[in-house]
């Protein structure tokens, strides 16, 4: 395989989300607008949600999957558990500004526009990624090194906190009432896609280059490429308009004044339904998608190359699955979806994990398949479920701080729990437990919440 193989494939695989996007949307209306969609308009809007959400995932992505060598680089003085828990913590210390910065991008999104906040996210996102590839190693600074990671992964999480809610909001408000559930499912498949090219990129550094190689610089070679991602990204959305709901807000002088004052005043219960269903997908998403390779190649012996295959085959299937998904949640509910998902996360994570002991290569990659089949039917549905539940005045704002403050606490520390549970109780199943818990808040926060298939997006 070569770097330009993975990179066509990728941009196929966007052009293919790109297409379906639009297919059949020319005189699609969105309930409570009389304006028609224009297909060119919901082409660029499906491009610019995917492309956002596709840098910041192939950073985690690169992260993750190099976590092993940025501990050596960055922590060389401690020894290999401890030196991955380190840059674990890098990794999940950056998600605490996370709410914070939704709470800021959510603000700009609902009051100034959901597009003018975008454009200028993923130009500062980019950019702290950009800026990771030419960090001084501990060899070389000391512990400034690794001080200078952790400010450029704080600035790089505060920067990314608005993609994922502000693209899901900005397709749930151009897709027609009959297939927002579809649409909004390119949100999660942008960040699959971001992550399959990372597990390809990695994959490709491991068969390429030696361990010194890949120690001395390969593991920057990643990180380079979120400038160009993200210049593309930038241009794309700068040519958008904004959504139809927010300008008829604008129009009529009615956008939120204090976004978060009005969540915190009349959506609380909205709120924590929000933050609890949301556990599962932050604590499933990264222990499937990203912290796997990890975990076979630490915990279960396998090869970090067949751990990385097994990982971007799982991860193909999740794309495809993902349009299933969010299609189903069209028909079945959003409610149905989001239940279904957790009790099915309750009862087959703990059997899913014990068949990984002593499988053979083909099992773990069908053991990876089904728990990325479970994560679709919560990813592929999430995102319209926020979408619906918030009202176009603080829609942004409300799925942007909800969606982070539970990746916050459950998310990007899911990787740094399950290491330190595994040592801490000795049990190899101890993050399969840990997931069962997040998916029991997710099953109350659902049965707490109300059907939203039917009914049209409210303005406030």
């Amino acid at each position: 395989m070569s770097t330009r193989k993975a990179v066509s494939g990728d941009s196929a695989l966007t052009g293919v989300v790109g297409s379906a996007a639009i297919a059949g949307a020319g005189n699609a209306m969105n309930a409570g607008t009389k304006a028609t969609a224009d297909p060119n308009v919901l082409r660029r809007a499906a491009w610019a949600s995917f492309i956002g959400n596709f840098v910041e995932w192939f950073d985690h992505a690169s992260y993750g999957y190099l976590a092993t060598i940025i501990a050596v680089v960055f922590f060389p003085k401690t020894d290999s558990t401890t030196g991955l828990l380190a840059a674990y913590a890098v990794f999940a210390i950056s998600f605490i500004v996370r709410p914070i910065g939704g709470i800021v991008w959510g603000h700009f999104g609902d009051k100034i526009g959901r597009k003018t906040s975008l454009s200028l996210s993923i130009l500062i996102m980019s950019g702290s990624t950009f800026v990771i590839a030419f960090l001084p190693t501990y060899a070389q600074a000391g512990m400034l090194a690794p001080i200078l990671l952790l400010l450029v992964r704080v600035v790089q999480g505060f920067s990314a906190s608005g993609e994922y809610a502000g693209a899901a909001a900005f397709l749930a408000e151009y897709a027609p009432q009959n297939k927002r559930g579809f649409y909004t499912s390119i949100v999660p498949a942008s960040t699959a896609a971001g992550l399959l090219f990372g597990s390809l990129f990695v994959a490709l550094l491991h068969a390429l280059l030696t361990s010194e190689q890949l120690h001395s610089f390969g593991w920057r070679l990643p990180f380079l490429l979120a400038a160009p991602f993200g210049l593309v990204g930038r241009y794309i959305r700068v040519r958008l308009e904004d959504t139809p709901r927010f300008k008829a807000l604008e129009q009529e002088q009615h956008v939120a004044h204090a976004p978060i004052a009005e969540l915190l005043g009349k959506h609380r219960r909205t709120m924590l339904i929000a933050f609890g269903v949301t556990c599962l997908n932050a604590v499933a998403f990264y222990l499937v998608l990203s912290y796997m390779p990890t975990y076979l190649s630490t915990e279960m012996g396998m090869s970090e190359t067949s751990s990385f295959l097994a990982a971007t085959i799982s991860l193909a299937v999740y794309i495809a699955l993902i349009f299933v998904m969010g299609s189903l949640s069209d028909r079945l509910g959003r409610k149905t979806m989001l239940i279904g998902a957790s009790i099915l996360f309750a009862v087959l994570t703990v059997p899913l994990f014990k068949g990984l002991a002593g499988a053979s290569f083909m099992m773990i990659v069908a053991i990876q398949v089904a728990f990325g089949a479970l994560l679709t039917m919560n990813d592929g549905t999430l995102p319209c479920f926020l979408s619906e539940i918030f009202p176009t005045r603080v829609r942004y704002s409300g799925f942007a701080f909800c969606f982070n403050a539970a990746n916050a606490v459950f998310g990007g520390t899911a990787p740094l729990v399950a290491t330190w549970l595994i040592g801490a109780t000795g049990s190899k199943l101890a993050p399969a437990w840990y997931l069962v818990g997040a998916a029991a808040i997710a099953l109350i926060a659902m049965i707490a919440s109300r059907e939203t298939l039917h009914a049209p997006l409210a303005d406030e």
